[in-house]
């Protein structure tokens, strides 16, 4: 008869056992299926997620043991949410607020994380999620290749297009109602495809950026036309921001990053135990080519973040010799074939921030930064300037967030907010840290080189973070709350 402890140091033997086992089967599977998706996928990392908290519940039911326990992160981690909650239900627009609050609870990854991973699993999921990484940068590389859409060369007198006010000569379409279009005939299909009276709905790469735009009516008489768009096309553009699988560049790069540094540290955790094999090469060939995907994603701040994060991690391993100018190359090449890209593909100006985009971010600051103060202890609530962007002297007509975490923290749930994540992000640290001088002089080089490139990861999220709302998102903050995880697994099993 086989038996196991369970997490009160209490064998559980025979039938008993096998629900604890099935269950680490089932998270290994929910972990795997979220490192591949966490890239691409924020349905498909879910529903990875969700298996994990079907094992979970399994074990819970055969062994009475959460497997959650104190960590130095409870106390600022809950004092943050209690805040916001607080927030939410004193802010300018309470329903819209309160109704975040769910997006807010994806922190309960954090503990779902630590209860179910093991040291083993959390190496394969890293493993998994820089394969997943390097499989959406090889996609990348391949669609610029190859190219999107329909460049607008001429739109002829009586084109429905003319009504498109922003649409340009020299934009690509490349998709109508939701369908990749690769020639004006396959445009003209997709206008007579919808049904009369409806709007056809347009994805355009304009001067580099992916915009979707309402369209015009589909009418009879339109449909009945020899080509109903009107519209001169040349071939496919070239022009136009990574993104993997999925369609926000921003989400993908700023994930990107993490994985990268990821990367990196099972590469130098391999060389620095000298290992000059495959298991090195692979993780370090890995690593160079996620910066080629962050640089074709043409986000100039996630790519100085890189650069950050890819530094910490090479000053904590103490790199020397070649690898530390295989580093530095790796960034070097990574900021260079970045300033190509942001110079190929975005607006004039974008090199030396003097373009659109950056001047709208510094406005936007400006004015959320100068209503701080008018709501300094709770913020005026999240997604609350959605009602009031112009009431409250933001530019423009486009509802934007403030491209800073801290700020944007500060305007929606106050000043006190950001100090409880500021406290977060130091325990986070100070714990990733022992982590990895706890595995740096093991033989276990994977689980040595997932602590340090987590070390890594948080460097570059906090460095992004300051430009960027990453904690905002999602996708990103997953990531952020699984190696959090992580780590305190890394911790307790040395």
């Amino acid at each position: 008869m086989t038996s196991e402890r369970n997490g009160h140091g209490a064998y559980v033997g025979g039938d008993a056992a096998r629900a604890p086992r099935a269950a680490r089967a089932v998270a290994l599977a929910g972990f795997v299926l979220y490192a591949a998706a966490a890239p691409h996928s924020i349905a498909g990392a879910w529903m990875g997620l969700a298996l994990v908290v079907a094992a979970w519940l399994v074990r819970l039911l055969a062994t009475r043991e959460p497997g959650v326990r104190p960590t130095p992160f409870d106390f600022p981690l809950w004092l943050l949410y209690a805040w916001t909650v607080l927030s939410a239900f004193l802010s300018a627009e309470p329903r819209i607020s309160i109704a975040k609050l769910a997006s807010v609870g994806t922190f309960l990854v954090f503990y779902l994380t630590q209860a179910m991973l093991t040291r083993r699993m959390a190496a394969v999921a890293a493993v998994v999620l820089v394969a997943s990484g390097v499989a959406g940068t090889l996609w990348s590389l391949g669609e610029i290749a190859r190219g999107r859409g329909v460049v607008v060369v001429e739109m002829k007198d009586g084109s429905p297009l003319r009504q498109v006010a922003d649409l340009r000569q020299g934009d690509a379409i490349w998709r109508v109602n939701e369908g990749r279009v690769s020639s004006v005939e396959e445009i003209d299909e997709a206008i007579r495809r919808t049904p009369t009276g409806e709007v056809v709905r347009l994805s355009v790469v304009a001067r580099g950026e992916h915009v979707e735009w309402p369209g015009f009516v589909a009418t009879d008489e339109l449909k009945r036309r020899a080509s109903p768009s009107g519209l001169t096309g040349g071939g496919p553009t070239r022009r136009f921001r990574a993104s993997g699988w999925t369609r926000h560049y921003e989400t993908y790069a700023e994930v990107l990053q993490m994985v990268a540094q990821l990367a990196l540290g099972l590469a130098l955790a391999f060389l620095l135990r000298r290992r000059r094999g495959v298991t090195a090469w692979l993780p370090f060939v890995a690593f160079v080519l996620l910066g080629a995907g962050i640089a074709l994603t043409a986000m100039r701040t996630t790519l100085a973040a890189f650069a950050v994060g890819a530094v910490v991690v090479a000053w904590r391993a103490t790199a020397r010799g070649r690898a530390r100018v295989f580093v530095v190359a790796a960034v070097a090449f990574a900021l260079a074939f970045g300033a190509v890209i942001v110079w190929r593909t975005r607006a004039g100006g974008a090199l030396t921030l003097s373009d659109p985009s950056a001047s709208l971010r510094v406005q936007v600051a400006r004015v959320a930064a100068g209503r701080v103060p008018l709501h300094p202890v709770f913020g005026h609530g999240m997604d609350a300037v959605q009602r009031h962007w112009q009431e409250w002297g933001f530019p423009g007509t486009d509802m934007l967030h403030t491209h800073s975490t801290p700020l944007q923290l500060a305007f929606d749930r106050g000043l006190p907010a950001v100090l409880f994540w500021l406290w977060l992000l130091a325990a986070f640290w100070l714990a990733a840290t022992r982590a990895e001088r706890l595995w740096r002089d093991t033989d276990d080089a994977a689980t040595h080189g997932l602590a340090l490139g987590t070390t890594g990861a948080l460097a570059g999220f906090a460095a992004s973070s300051l430009v960027n709302y990453n904690f905002g998102d999602s996708e990103v903050a997953l990531l952020l709350w699984w190696l959090m995880g992580a780590i305190v697994v890394l911790s307790r099993e040395q």
